[in-house]
């Protein structure tokens, strides 16, 4: 084949590249426009973080605002749906202030990102992330936010991840970039080691205290930090994703059990005692999950027969009842007012 003839082949094949890209994202582009049989009505409106009794969690429904930061009455978490304008892989809030974890395509990689709001969802601050959003958190008076990235892997099923967690300080911008420069204290002793993991901070209402998972040498603990101190100190195995109560006398979680195609099951932990309780959720649920209040856990769960969403469930915090819908086709709930 002569070199002309090469370059010709060459110019038609990236021709035909550049043309299937663009019917890709076409088709792309057409799906999220297209709205399916049973999805809640969604509707542009004004969202506020400080809307008393409200509701808040991004929605999985297909259509313009899918993944948007959307808002219902907590009266009528079914209801229909005010959609804002901004966009999150994952979303928490407290006080009026809300974190959103931003992954947005780019030419060689994605552009992940923290984004602090304020009450009318303007962005206060911005911090580049080092890797894919996996959990995103703010203290309960909204001067904290942590979350918490993939930076290899993008499953905490797989046999090999890595995470990097941060705290930033919502006021000052001051940032806390990676919890395993902190130090550790595991089985009452000083603990060091180079497969050091830290994801899922829940925070305390002192603007100090937080509680985490630390995972180093095949097992998973939880830990109570203190951010001025700059330290954590572990105080029961197996538990993952953990989620204080507003009371601040449990942990929700994920605790790892053995046999069948659960991986976890949800379980409550009593921190005074440490003693736990399963929860009457079957199904295994990887998410941080959300306490509404002193008595409901909230969480997200694959939605059935549509895999790229989920819906929001409840169940009782004591182990009783049995799993509610709270939203199809939603993610991230957040408790408002």
């Amino acid at each position: 084949m002569t070199r002309s003839r090469r370059l010709l082949v060459l110019a038609l094949a990236v021709l035909l590249l550049g043309g299937l890209a663009v019917v890709l994202v076409v088709r792309a582009a057409a799906r999220t426009e297209q709205t399916r049989d049973g999805d809640p009505a969604v509707a542009e409106g004004r969202v506020t973080l400080d809307r008393p009794d409200g509701l808040a969690f991004l929605n999985g429904a297909q259509g313009p605002h899918r993944g948007s930061l959307v808002s219902v009455p907590a009266r009528e978490p079914q209801g229909e749906r005010t959609a804002s304008g901004l966009n999150c892989k994952r979303f928490h809030a407290a006080a009026g202030t809300g974190v959103c974890l931003v992954s947005t395509p780019g030419a060689l990689a994605q552009d992940n990102r923290a984004v602090i709001v304020d009450p009318e969802l303007r962005t206060v601050r911005s911090f580049p992330l080092a890797g894919t959003p996996s959990r995103a958190r703010v203290s309960p008076s909204g001067r904290f936010a942590a979350w918490t990235v993939f930076v290899s892997g993008e499953s905490y099923g797989s046999a090999f991840f890595s995470t990097r967690t941060a705290i930033a300080d919502t006021r000052t911008g001051a940032l806390e970039g990676d919890l395993e420069k902190f130090s550790v204290v595991l089985d009452g002793k000083p603990y060091t080691a180079a497969d050091v993991n830290f994801w899922g901070v829940t925070f305390a209402k002192d603007d100090d205290t937080f509680y985490a998972t630390l995972a180093t040498a095949g097992q998973t603990y939880l830990v109570k930090g203190s951010i001025a101190q700059r330290s954590v100190t572990a105080l029961a195995r197996n538990v993952e994703c953990p989620s204080l109560s507003p009371d601040e006398t449990r942990i929700a979680y994920k605790k790892r059990v053995q046999g069948g195609a659960q991986l976890w099951r949800e379980h409550v932990m009593d921190l005074r005692t440490l003693r736990e309780h399963p929860l009457a959720e079957k199904h295994s649920v990887d998410d941080q999950a959300l306490w509404l209040d002193d008595r409901t856990v909230a969480y997200a769960l694959p939605a059935e027969g549509a895999a790229d969403t989920s819906d929001v469930w409840t169940v009782p915090a004591d182990g009783t009842g049995a799993p509610r819908l709270l939203a199809p086709s939603a993610s991230s709930p957040t408790r408002l007012g």
